[in-house]
């Protein structure tokens, strides 16, 4: 399993309770620049743009 260096609020193990997704900015690649970001472990490489998408909508 490789580990993915994308920075999504999506995978983020802060992400319910988080009030910093509205204020963060993002890189030119859209992830997230967050000093609180950590990644949820729970989520795979694989499910990644699946919960980015749930996420976001």
């Amino acid at each position: 399993m490789a580990i993915t260096d994308k920075r999504y609020c999506a995978i983020c193990a802060w992400r319910q309770g988080c009030q910093k997704r509205f204020t963060v900015s993002t890189g030119p690649d859209g992830t997230v620049i967050c000093p609180d970001y950590t990644r949820d472990v729970a989520i795979k490489d694989e499910q990644i743009e699946t919960a980015k998408k749930k996420f976001d909508s």
